[in-house]
């Protein structure tokens, strides 16, 4: 016994000795690694990348701007049957264990033993958390000792709904998704809430592998995971056997999300935001920061907008001719895959790319681009239609056989009562755009860069610096009528000679060449008479003429030379149509916008357009105060009477002068054309009571749209177009007239008082109407007395 005895006590010390040199030299690796373990402490205040996502004004959701697209939601707000996917899929002992899974360490021991280099074993949800957020994904087994290590202290740190919470909105799942609510939208085009069994349990399935579980490339894997997570809720409980029967029976129907700016062909409006944003925040805010921004975006005006631009950007081009097919395919084969190749524009709806399969003399058959499906495939499908030869009647030629053959891609429209039968179309070269605002806010309701974003890029309504030709001239007779002039001044259209100062006479001429005497104001603008316009910006001077125009924002800074007062100068549709809006709404200045308000990840709002103060509207209850009223401290830069006379006069330009196409709207409407010289630029700018439109037309590269082209024949219409059915529901109400303007009737050939037929009701300030009898001791408008005499060349609004 004392030998045997000897023999296990010197067992036992070895044993102790072995266990303690093992004890101490796991300490020491385990000391050595804690040396340098990041600091998981930053998870407290860990802001993950979020995306930023624009919504228009009715908030439908417009784009979204992200590198990572991930939407942050708390652990409260994530549905339990989304937990319990994720919990059974990667880690059921979650709620028990304290951060590591013993199985899974003890699996990649037993690799590394066998001498496989690749270590990997069943990290907890913990140690994923740990790895994600602070660790690499590099496959050692250094990597997983700190991992370990790092869960440990996450646990005691963090409670387990924080936990699980930093897991699911940081795991990536594919489709560029990062986080559950993120891969719910982009999959299914879903909130969380709204996912079945087998859709929350096919998203648990794609952290392992979400590339090799991609449901296009590898379906039946996908499925058979998505299976596998199915069993295991049922076998943790969570589930019946019969909701796991029925789940697995659906099929894995993946329905991504197609969000673009395109569903509201709103493609212009979206890149001015995006670039507004990034001037004001910076790309990390933009992309990482989670901005909710609302915009002033009107869905349908933007729907109408472009049509009406489209429409008359095709209405000019098609009068030029066919210029024949995009290009020619081979169609002896298969012609979908070969038409399907071809690059469509996607936000030109309902055109559609189609390619000639043979034609005769009074038809054509045409397949039409098939879809590509999620995986990229070509879809199997072929449609075909029928080009009629009402279809091609525009282009000019006697047949159908005659503008295309077999193998021609073109573009095609179907006609909305004949189904199977298309109309021929084709990309126009002439460009333009169309700008719809608010005039007493600046809110951008509508914007359309040109015929299309997928085209070009380039937003023609706030990129483009074009001449405003005669729409200009509005703010040389608002100058006018703010320094003593009255719309029944009279203005001589005869011609005149300007020194240019180097030797040079320029004679500027009306656009029809033809001198007509002396004239009011008003027939001025009304007819756009620019020898009338010079002489008076002569009068009144270039310099406060310019001054105006930098009011009103026109310029910045406009060189005071008599040339600029035709629209010699450069400028944007925005800029003019924000101008023309401070003379709708009484003379007020304001900004235009394309944003209402932007708030921060966590709602606070950090920017608003609207800087009025709204007084006793935080009142909590009513108590008989005075009723809440806004405080709007915004710069007068137009006297409201000017602002009103110069609105009546420009409505007379749709009533009887170069924009009467516009009186087809049916509503009141004011507004101004201009047409630049060798018409390479024609504008419509104006507004009705509450809202303002401003419209350009022309070549990218300017040239001459034509000898007859003119600003009321091109320009004019889409304005009537757009306004006809944005003001369709909306009552016609005449012009708000200002306190202190006197409405007299007067003939607006003479300025003189008049009545009955062709007299109409012209606005004067107090002082400036024409006098009661012509038949008195006062001198008569419009007539040389001394008193008008001295009156000429000073402002006053005399003869000249």
């Amino acid at each position: 016994m004392g030998r045997i005895g000897r023999f296990f006590g010197l067992l036992f010390a070895t044993g102790a000795i072995v266990f303690i040199v093992a004890a101490a030299g796991v300490g020491i690796v385990l000391w050595h690694y804690e040396q340098d373990l990041p600091d998981y402490t930053q998870l407290r205040n860990y802001e993950p990348p979020v995306m930023t996502r624009v919504h228009a004004a009715d908030g439908s959701l417009l784009a979204e701007y992200a590198r990572e697209r991930r939407l942050f939601l708390p652990a409260n707000a994530i549905p339990p049957l989304v937990k319990q996917a994720f919990l059974s899929a990667e880690d059921k002992n979650f709620y028990t264990h304290s951060g590591i899974d013993p199985e899974g360490l003890a699996r990649a021991v037993m690799i590394l033993i066998r001498g496989d280099k690749r270590v990997q074993g069943a990290s907890t949800i913990t140690q994923q958390v740990a790895k994600n957020f602070l660790l690499t994904n590099e496959q050692t087994f250094e990597r997983k000792i700190r991992e370990a290590l790092l869960s440990f202290r996450i646990e005691a740190a963090y409670s387990k709904d924080k936990i699980l919470e930093l897991y699911l909105n940081q795991i990536f799942l594919g489709l560029n998704s990062y986080g559950v609510a993120a891969a719910a939208l982009n999959y299914y085009g879903k909130s969380l809430h709204e996912l079945t069994i087998s859709e929350a349990a096919y998203l648990a399935a794609l952290p392992k592998a979400p590339s090799t579980l991609n449901p296009y490339r590898n379906r039946d894997a996908a499925t058979a995971r998505r299976n596998y997570v199915i069993g295991r809720m049922q076998d943790d409980g969570h589930i019946t056997a019969a909701q796991a029967d029925a789940a697995r029976r659906e099929p894995l129907a993946i329905n991504p999300r197609s969000l673009s700016p395109n569903a509201y062909v709103a493609g212009y409006f979206a890149e001015e935001v995006r670039r507004e944003l990034l001037d004001r925040y910076g790309e990390k805010k933009v992309y990482e920061g989670g901005l909710s921004v609302r915009t002033t975006l009107d869905p349908q005006l933007q729907v109408l907008a472009r049509k009406a631009l489209v429409d008359g950007l095709v209405r000019y081009d098609e009068a030029s001719g066919f210029r024949g097919p995009m290009r020619s395919i081979n169609i002896s084969d298969d012609w979908g895959v070969p038409l399907a190749d071809i690059p469509s524009l996607g936000d030109v709806k309902p055109w559609r790319l189609a390619v000639v399969l043979d034609s005769n003399e009074t038809s054509a058959r045409i397949g039409l681009q098939p879809a590509r499906e999620a995986g990229g495939e070509v879809s199997r499908e072929r449609a075909t239609g029928t080009l009629t030869a009402e279809g091609v009647r525009w282009t000019g030629r006697r047949s159908v056989r005659q503008t295309v053959a077999p193998g021609d891609v073109i573009y095609v429209e179907p006609y909305e009562d004949k189904p199977g039968q298309f109309r021929l179309r084709q990309i126009p070269d002439v460009s333009g755009a169309l700008v719809a605002m608010d005039p007493y806010t600046g809110r951008v309701h509508a914007m359309v860069g040109g015929f299309s974003f997928d085209q070009s890029e380039f937003n023609r309504a706030t990129q483009a610096m074009r001449q405003p030709g005669s729409s200009f001239k509005p703010f040389v007779y608002a100058t006018a009528l703010d320094n003593g002039y009255t719309p029944s001044s009279i203005v001589l259209d005869e011609p005149i000679e300007v020194d240019q100062g180097n030797g040079e006479i320029w004679r500027p001429e009306n656009y029809d060449g033809k001198p007509t005497g002396a004239h009011t104001l008003r027939y001025g603008i009304e007819q756009s008479k620019n020898l009338m316009t010079v002489r008076l910006a002569r009068d009144v001077g270039m310099p406060l003429i310019a001054e105006y125009s930098k009011r009103f924002g026109v310029y910045d800074d406009m060189m005071p030379v008599l040339a600029m007062s035709l629209g010699a100068g450069e400028t944007t549709v925005l800029r003019m149509t924000t101008a023309y809006s401070m003379m709708a709404n009484g003379g007020r200045r304001i900004r235009s916008t394309l944003v209402d308000r932007i708030q921060d990840r966590w709602g606070r709002t950090i920017y608003k357009h609207d800087q009025r103060v709204c007084q006793g509207c935080d009142v909590e209850k009513w108590d008989n105060q005075n009723e809440p009223r806004l405080i709007d401290k915004r710069e007068q830069v137009l006297d409201p009477l000017t602002a009103y006379q110069i609105t009546s006069m420009m409505e007379g330009v749709v009533q009887r002068g170069t924009a009467t196409v516009v009186k087809e709207v049916g509503k009141r409407m004011a507004g101004k054309t201009g047409t630049t010289n060798e018409a390479k630029d024609v504008w419509f700018v104006g507004f009705s009571p509450d809202m303002a439109i401003g419209v350009f037309m022309g070549y990218d590269r300017p040239r001459s749209l034509g000898n007859s082209a003119t600003a009321g024949k091109y320009a004019a219409p889409i304005a009537r177009d757009f306004m006809k059915v944005a003001l369709k529901n909306k009552p016609d109400v005449p012009f708000r007239v200002p306190p202190g303007i006197k409405l007299i009737s007067i003939d607006p050939r003479s300025g003189m008082r008049a009545t009955g037929a062709g007299s109409i009701l012209e606005g004067f300030k107090p002082g400036t109407a024409p006098p009661d009898s012509y038949f008195s001791d006062q001198p008569r408008a419009g007539v040389n007395t001394p008193v008008s005499d001295r009156a000429i060349g000073t402002g006053t609004g005399g003869l000249y």
